[in-house]
């Protein structure tokens, strides 16, 4: 491409030159002529006046006067008489370079004045030579000039190349190169703008893949218990049955999450909202919980308000408390108390526990993605939000010591079916 440019540009400078020059040569030379013309037919007629003076005053013609006022001149003066007069004054130039103009009065004088027109020729070649420097220097100018324009040209074309080349091959940083050109910078601008969005893609299929694995890790430890409690008894039909319908039950609230995943990663959890019994929902996570804080002597223990609703989608909420109450079994101690209640046309879920909570200068933190304060991932609570907001409701820490973790949901349904139980689960 940069061949291309010093060529084409290389043309036009010849092109122009050859436009502009030869007819200024012409000019400038036809000019030089004229004059030089007009110089002689000048001098020719003022010679004609002092020759009809001299002649009027009866005075002779003075040759070595005339040799003084017009040196390089070949002078011939023809009088009228008897006899004739002739008189010349200087050299005859050769006849091939021989310019010679002429003035006759009506008295019979006639007088030719002629030159050399070497002279002529030689000025007319000086300013050709003159004309010829300009135009090679119009020409360098403009070798330089496309030399530069090419470079400024190509090299960024070759930059962004490169850019693209780097967006293929997944290295997403924006360059945030301008080169002053406003159609490059304009190309420029828009593959900054991709390259912002393929690294915001990237990092949302990372986010997608972690918390999708996060995600998945929970349910399937419970559908592990549940099959471990089926193998256990396996000599006990009634265990086994009841442990089969769990694990199926398990296996469902899988598949919801795996659903719940995929509709996060294409942003339609708001339009799969519905109403939620809470009390069914509630009661299938401390049947798939109990067995784990059972085995560890640990108790559940559910407590507040009953029949209440809320407004969201059973998978997300189902993960929300399940997070909760794995962090519970995990980080804390002692009794796990869960809590209903509603409050200012909200619905409110309270996880607590015994143990010795979150340290201070942890706590504002708790919910930054990749921050753990027991060697866990850092991702759970951080889901858990996320899948929160995106049902309407909120994830709060309102207590670090012990640790007790709320969830706000929308609140639907009747006062009249509440009721108030506290107990064991």
């Amino acid at each position: 491409m940069r061949r291309r440019l010093l060529s084409s540009t290389l043309l036009v400078a010849v092109i122009g030159v050859l436009l502009l020059g030869i007819p200024l040569g012409v000019a400038v030379n036809r000019l030089i002529e004229e004059e030089a013309t007009q110089e002689l037919s000048s001098q020719a007629k003022s010679l004609l006046g002092e020759v009809e003076y001299a002649r009027i005053q009866d005075q002779p013609i003075d040759p070595e006067q005339l040799k003084r006022k017009y040196p390089d001149r070949y002078i011939q003066i023809y009088a009228k008489g008897t006899p004739p007069q002739v008189t010349t004054v200087g050299a005859e130039p050769p006849e091939n370079h021989k310019m010679t103009q002429d003035a006759q009065s009506e008295n019979g004088v006639y007088v030719a004045v002629s030159r050399d027109k070497t002279e002529v020729e030689r000025e007319v070649r000086a300013w050709l030579l003159l004309i010829l420097a300009l135009a090679a220097a119009a020409l360098a100018v403009a070798v330089g000039l496309a030399i530069v324009q090419s470079r400024r040209l190509t090299l960024p074309l070759s930059d962004l190349a490169m850019i693209a080349e780097r967006l293929g091959s997944g290295d997403a940083r924006p360059s945030k190169h301008r080169y002053g050109i406003q159609e490059l910078d304009r190309v420029a601008e828009v593959l900054d703008r991709s390259a912002t969005r393929i690294s915001d893609l990237l990092a949302r299929e990372r986010e997608f893949a972690t918390d999708a694995s996060h995600q998945l890790r929970t349910p399937l430890t419970g559908l592990t218990m549940r099959l471990e409690e089926i193998v256990a008894a396996a000599h006990e039909p009634g265990i086994v049955k009841e442990e089969g319908e769990a694990a199926i039950v398990q296996a469902e609230r899988l598949t919801a999450v795996i659903d719940e995943l995929l509709a996060a990663a294409r942003r339609q959890r708001h339009a799969q909202t519905e109403v939620v019994e809470l009390d069914d929902l509630l009661d299938q996570q401390f049947i798939e919980w109990g067995p784990a804080f059972r085995r560890v002597g640990r108790q559940l223990k559910l407590s507040g308000t009953r029949g209440l609703q809320a407004v969201g989608t059973g998978g997300g909420i189902s993960q929300v408390v399940s997070t909760l109450l794995e962090n519970s079994l995990e980080h804390g101690d002692g009794t796990v108390t869960v809590t209903t209640s509603d409050k200012d046309r909200s619905v409110l879920v309270e996880v607590a526990d015994e143990g010795d909570g979150i340290p201070e200068d942890l706590a504002p933190r708790v919910f930054e993605r990749n921050v753990s304060g027991a060697g866990g991932t850092g991702l759970g609570l951080t889901l858990a939000r996320a899948l929160a907001a995106a049902d309407g409701g909120r994830l709060e820490l309102v207590r670090p010591r012990p640790a007790a973790f709320a969830l706000f949901l929308r609140q639907v349904g009747d006062p009249g079916r509440k009721r108030v139980v506290s107990g064991p689960a």
